[in-house]
């Protein structure tokens, strides 16, 4: 896999080999933020919901970093928020993926 971004990450809840997971991937949603695919790609994560012949790979372009911040968030740093951002993402895959086979990039 060849990352432009150091921050760069992939996330395979079922833990296979990133080569195998990429290749076997069906159905690709691209969003700017990380609750886009969530919205922009419902389509493409319900054809794949607990299906074992397709598969659904989620790329988020943005990490938070630089989103403006009111309430809890206002005093926030961009490293804290990116790090938010990331966790919330983590949770909501490990939450849709368990009775699925879903693939986050």
């Amino acid at each position: 896999m060849i990352t432009l971004n150091p921050r760069a990450r992939l996330m395979i809840p079922d833990g296979l080999a990133a080569a195998e997971a990429l290749r076997r991937t069906t159905h690709l949603g691209i969003g700017a933020h990380q609750d886009d695919l969530e919205f922009m790609a419902f389509h493409g994560i319900l054809a794949c919901y607990d299906r074992k012949d397709r598969w659904f790979g989620g790329v988020t372009i943005t990490d938070g970093r630089g989103s403006s911040r009111a309430g809890k968030f206002q005093d926030w740093t961009d490293d804290q928020i990116a790090g938010e951002r990331i966790r919330e993402q983590d949770l909501s895959l490990i939450h849709i993926s368990e009775p699925t086979r879903l693939l986050s990039i």
